[in-house]
């Protein structure tokens, strides 16, 4: 009876409270009600400022180019006009080696092999299987729709046939590339084989073929070698992951280099509205068809949209299908909620309580998607990836750059990697494209041109991001069944 008492006693007090607070309440909603719309467009502005920015920068990009066009500038002018575009370019490419051995390293340690054991291999065999998959989509789509090909006259391309690598020696540039024998010289260029026309005397006098004239030697190109570097900072991180406490100091460093340098990248981000308006201002003053490139980049934009449909409406609904034997659209109707959260935010990250609240919710896979949502915010990019490689192809075929077998396998393994150390925010794609651009020796102030539709291209990919992890967390919590009764997190 005394536990009662004061509960009894306590009542009088709440109801006193109760009647006094909706008289509070209800003087804010008077002042409030003036402005309501202004509030809410102050609100909606707030939440897409980056993104309102983006779209009248281009708008405003190419407007001024169109009025320029009038004027008769000269190359130098041009030059002029496009400099706080080429402080952008130099920025981003700046940022690009510390990105890739921070978010690399970092990622990769993060993986504890030996306490998820069999679902943690599933899950990265998952991710990298989907995010080569996807970038062989965009590939295949780019070479088939060649959306940067035009009937217009071609210009000389900057690489003639004598510059031009055999596929064997593409392959063993390759290999080379991977490996490479000086880490600091990866940061500055790569190998590349170049051929010499002097007769040596271990050719064959017998054999007259033109080939033999053209003997390999060793070369090298400008640009970052991102495969070498890749292949150490995996390797790298794997081994600092397995050292469990000894590499924790290590592991840190890391960890809050790469928070570092994705602050940072947040912060210049911010610039690229002011680049990019004089970056799309000196494109439309320097083309010679405005019609021709409108179709183009048309073109491009469909051709990655049709890429992303196919990836996810036919790819991973079938990967889903054949492993668990259940329908993969139903299980993609639970999944709603977070997919249209990633469209409007067009960021994985700030879409993944959302996501884990929809996996947990309606799927019942509270264990595994706990444990791959987050890895998989950062390192499963499958619409990054069909993204950069459909857009990497686009600016070769409008620069009249032919790709063969060997530069295309390059290609496809740089999009992978720069996919997977990107990060899930808004216009990350923006950084790593730049990465793949300096890569593959492709000129970066063209991705200007990519900007146009890119606002839109960004929440699709988004989508297509979540959609992959999501699918993800199904399947392996499949393949786990038995070994999830001991996983703990």
């Amino acid at each position: 009876m005394k536990e009662v008492l004061p509960c009894l006693n306590d009542l009088p007090e709440l109801d006193s409270v109760e009647v006094t607070e909706p008289q509070e309440i209800r003087k804010p909603p008077d002042l409030r009600s003036s402005s309501p719309n202004g509030s809410n467009v102050l609100a909606f502005f707030k939440r897409n400022a980056f993104v309102v920015l983006m779209m009248s920068a281009v708008a405003f990009g190419i407007g001024l180019g169109f009025a320029l066009r009038h004027i008769n500038l000269s190359a130098r002018d041009i030059k002029y006009l496009t400099f706080p575009g080429e402080l952008l370019m130099r920025i981003l490419q700046m940022l690009v080696l510390p990105l890739i051995i921070s978010s690399l390293i970092t990622g990769m340690s993060s993986v504890d092999r030996k306490a998820h054991g069999k679902i943690g291999q599933r899950a990265l065999g998952f991710y990298m299987v989907t995010t080569v998959i996807a970038a062989f989509t965009g590939i295949a789509l780019a070479l088939l729709i060649q959306p940067g090909k035009s009937s217009r006259t071609a210009s000389v391309s900057s690489s003639g046939d004598a510059e031009a690598v055999q596929t064997v020696d593409s392959f063993l540039d390759l290999i080379r590339n991977m490996i490479p024998s000086n880490l600091v010289e990866a940061c500055l260029r790569k190998y590349k084989t170049v051929y010499s026309r002097e007769t040596r005397g271990v050719v064959n006098t017998t054999e007259t073929s033109e080939n033999n004239d053209r003997v390999p030697v060793p070369g090298t190109s400008d640009g970052l070698n991102l495969l070498g570097l890749l292949v150490f900072c995996v390797a790298f991180g794997l081994t600092l992951g397995s050292m469990e406490t000894e590499g924790k100091l290590l592991r840190d460093f890391f960890d809050c280099l790469n928070k570092t340098i994705m602050r940072l990248v947040n912060i210049v981000i911010w610039y690229s509205p002011v680049g990019t308006l004089f970056l799309m201002a000196g494109q439309i003053v320097k083309m010679t068809d405005t019609g021709e490139t409108g179709r183009e980049v048309a073109m491009y934009c469909l051709t990655v949209i049709t890429g992303l449909l196919i990836h996810s409406l036919f790819t991973l609904p079938l990967i889903y299908f054949m492993v668990t034997r259940k329908n993969p659209f139903r299980f993609m109707g639970g999944l709603l909620q977070a997919l249209t959260t990633a469209f409007g935010t067009s960021s994985s990250s700030a879409t993944l309580p959302v996501t884990l609240h929809c996996m947990e919710k309606y799927h019942y896979m509270d264990k595994v998607a706990r444990f791959m949502l987050p890895i998989g915010a950062t390192m499963n990019m499958d619409g990054a990836a069909l993204y950069e490689a459909v857009a990497a192809l686009f600016i070769a075929q409008v620069n009249n750059m032919e790709f063969n077998l060997g530069q295309i396998i390059v290609l496809s393994l740089i999009v992978t990697a720069a996919s997977t150390g990107a990060a899930g925010i808004p216009q990350a794609g923006f950084v790593s494209m730049v990465i793949v651009l300096v890569s593959v020796g492709l000129p970066t102030e063209d991705i200007s041109l990519l900007l146009i539709f890119d606002w839109i291209l960004d929440r699709l990919r988004t989508t297509t991001n979540v959609l992959g992890d999501c699918i993800g967390v199904g399947v392996v919590q499949h393949l786990s069944r038995h070994e999830l009764q001991g996983f703990q997190l």
